[in-house]
């Protein structure tokens, strides 16, 4: 009797074993991202801003997209457009799920950054490109969610000024959830593999 016991309790514990082995083999493999992994972050959560044609937007607006936000203004000489222009070559890079890599930049300067202005500044790379504006309070709200710092900075000339401001990429997957943070001049290949990646999870999911 002890000994049926004994095989019963070792069959058991085999069968165990093997469940957890079983089950730990379907998990599936976490990414190695080129950027930041901050995935579960507890900011960055949405841009409840309006566009350039007044419309309030949402990361919800771009269900099944990977969503990269960059903070930025029109008139910055250098960071804004590189950053921009690493982005259009991304969407190159991807191919045909190019398309399914939405942009978003975000003002930090409402006062010459009208939706007019900005509207053809973000087209001017990428025609589906969203731009985002609001009040001051507004831009100051999310650029906090986001923790991004920005600051005038005035110019030589009376009324000129630029902006000091934080400059890295915000990448959202497709079901909407804050997942990679890219340093400024990572690069387009770096963020084509990560937004690829991000891609991929979801139709393996």
């Amino acid at each position: 009797m002890h000994r049926r016991n004994a095989l019963q309790t070792l069959i058991a514990g085999a069968f165990a074993t093997g469940a957890v082995t079983l089950l730990a083999g379907c998990k599936p493999t976490p990414i190695k991202f080129e950027g930041v992994d901050i995935t579960g972050a507890e900011y960055g959560k949405d841009f409840p801003l309006p566009d350039a044609k007044g419309q309030r937007r949402s990361v919800k607006d771009f269900a099944g997209q990977v969503v990269v936000v960059f903070f930025g203004y029109t008139q910055c000489p250098d960071v804004c457009p590189t950053t921009l222009q690493e982005l259009v070559e991304a969407k190159a890079l991807l191919g045909a799920q190019g398309e399914r890599l939405q942009g978003v930049f975000v003002s930090l300067d409402p006062d010459r950054d009208t939706p007019e202005v900005l509207r053809a500044y973000a087209e001017a790379f990428d025609p589906r490109m969203v731009a985002l504006t609001g009040s001051k309070d507004d831009i100051a709200a999310v650029a906090k969610d986001f923790k991004v710092f920005f600051k005038k900075v005035e110019g030589r000339q009376p009324g000129s000024y630029t902006l000091d401001h934080s400059a890295g990429l915000y990448l959202y997957d497709p079901q909407g959830r804050l997942r990679v943070y890219h340093r400024y001049g990572q690069g387009a290949q770096a963020l084509a593999k990560d937004a690829k990646a991000l891609l991929d999870e979801t139709a393996a999911a």
